[in-house]
């Protein structure tokens, strides 16, 4: 987040918002409204935790007959299934409009209303990714013993359209799991502690705050920094703190004059992280391609080499134009290294080496050193 921007202030805030909005400023209003004064296609990704349409029974206590602080707000509240889709539908267009081609939505809820929402993103063109289960470490439990405890909320990750390219990643969520994939299954507790905002009572600001662990892991898994994420029901602020501290940008609308005025207040107490500290673990995918001719070309594997898989159970030969010969077999170092084994693929960067009085080296490692010298050439073209 570049320095010299600023946050709204509460009094700012019931302000009618520009025809262009500022970015990382809090809007009070219909977001319906609000998306809809946004220009097309400016907004990088959506993160929404729209009403759930509970149905709750009010009165609900706990068995030593204290009452359970559920949700039972108006803006909880509609009159028909058939409402709240009408309401789901228009809210999800105004969102698809300001996406960009390769934009990407998250949307968060329960039982109650996901699968209408999922069934409307459809509707609407969206094209979903992947549905996300949030189980919770430290869930309510069900204090009437008529149902299971519901410990999971479900996430559903979409594209603005199936020719979207949307971003996602990988390296750095795998980094984040040990080296292992990233799966659907997201286990963390729900929000409570120091990072649960209350009032000067102690009543909690509002009854769904999101942890904070939930977006982060989101915005790591789908933005970069820079990137802008509109979160059209912002509640106590938690889209934009994270957004703030991981270097991105935040426009959060929210009807709630009282929850905006407290997101405010939460996200001005958050330091943006230093750039090098947002850096990512980027795979291979994204490094520059280097052929394997062109380390015949420079000398780092020479022509007549013979190459070597790591258990010695299959050589060839390299030849001057970077192709190899292993038999009857001919072509670049993936497809030899498949035929000979009888594999539909293979990587012949991790498969193929070059031995050096009886040490193997993977020709991988010729690869990075060309991808080093030319990063350190480019370093000091743009120093020049």
């Amino acid at each position: 987040m570049r320095t010299g921007q600023t946050l709204s202030s509460p009094e700012e805030l019931a302000k009618p918002a520009p025809e262009r909005v500022p970015l990382n400023s809090v809007l009070v209003g219909d977001c319906i409204d609000h998306m809809n004064g946004l220009p097309e296609a400016s907004v990088d990704l959506v993160f929404a935790d729209p009403p759930y349409n509970l149905q709750l029974e009010k009165g609900l206590t706990r068995p030593d007959q204290s009452v359970v602080d559920g949700v039972d707000d108006a803006w909880d509240q509609f009159d028909s299934f058939a409402h709240y889709d009408r309401f789901t539908t228009r809210w999800l267009s105004a969102a698809r409009r300001v996406l960009k081609p390769d934009g990407a939505i998250w949307v968060i809820g329960s039982y109650h209303n996901i699968f209408r929402v999922g069934t409307a993103l459809q509707d609407l063109g969206y094209w979903l990714l992947n549905d996300i289960i949030w189980r919770k470490t430290n869930p309510m439990p069900n204090f009437r013993g008529t149902r299971f405890t519901n410990a999971h909320e479900t996430l559903i990750w979409a594209s603005r359209s199936r020719k979207a390219r949307p971003r996602f990643n990988y390296e750095a969520l795998k980094q984040a799991n040990d080296d292992t994939q990233m799966r659907s299954d997201w286990e963390m507790p729900i929000c409570t502690g120091a990072e649960r905002l209350k009032d000067e009572n102690g009543t909690k600001v509002h009854p769904t705050q999101k942890p904070q662990a939930l977006l982060h892991r989101i915005m790591m898994a789908t933005t970069k920094p820079g990137d802008i994420v509109l979160d059209p029901f912002f509640g106590t602020g938690t889209t934009g703190a994270v957004a703030r501290l991981l270097g991105r940008h935040f426009i959060g609308i929210e009807r709630d004059s009282a929850y905006a005025a407290a997101a405010v207040s939460r996200i001005a107490r958050v330091r943006a992280l230093d750039a090098h500290v947002l850096q990512t673990v980027r795979g291979k995918r994204h490094e520059p391609r280097i052929p394997f001719g062109q380390l015949v070309e420079q000398g780092l594997v020479a022509p007549g080499t013979t190459l070597i898989d790591a258990r010695r159970r299959f050589s060839a030969l390299v030849r001057a134009d970077g192709s190899l010969l292993a038999g009857e077999h001919t072509g670049s170092i993936h497809k030899v290294g498949a035929l000979i084994q009888g594999q539909p693929a293979c990587n012949g960067w991790t498969f193929w080496h070059v031995e050096s009085a009886g040490k193997l080296t993977v020709i991988d490692e010729f690869r990075a050193k060309i991808r080093a010298q030319n990063a350190t050439r480019k370093e000091i073209k743009q120093s020049a």
